[in-house]
């Protein structure tokens, strides 16, 4: 794969694999046709519980790289903790891995469509963070 094809991955992390899994398949419904940015869900617990798990980050995040960086988006506390852990180790998750600030949904729908634009993962996490301004009235 060439540079030039290569994209920024995005992993959604959720403390249900139900959420997280829909919401990769909205994003990436979202995306529009074509081929779209590598998704993954890493939700929940290895067990099937609510959580969230450090190996199932790292494997989603391993996963999605394609070299270019991984973008990955979480929804509540300890996902947060989990992913910064992850990325103080080092070597834990794929190089150019950022946690992004962002609503889950609307900054998964966003990161997904910069991604597959084929943005950056500096673009692809600003597009994300943007979210946060969306009005729905």
């Amino acid at each position: 794969m060439s540079d030039a094809e290569k994209r920024v991955g995005v992993v959604l992390v959720s403390h249900s694999a139900a959420v997280a899994e829909s919401v990769a398949q909205l994003a990436t419904g979202l995306a529009g046709g074509g081929s779209t940015a590598p998704v993954t869900a890493a939700g929940g617990t290895p067990d099937g519980g609510l959580g969230t798990s450090a190996e199932l980050v790292a494997e989603a995040a391993h996963a999605v790289d394609q070299g270019a960086g991984v973008a990955v988006l979480v929804d509540l506390g300890s996902a947060v903790l989990t992913v910064k852990a992850l990325l103080a180790e080092g070597d834990e998750l794929p190089p150019g891995s950022r946690l992004v600030d962002a609503p889950l949904v609307e900054g998964a729908v966003a990161a997904v469509v910069a991604a597959s634009a084929g943005a950056d993962v500096d673009a692809v996490a600003r597009a994300a963070e943007e979210a946060y301004d969306y009005r729905k009235v």
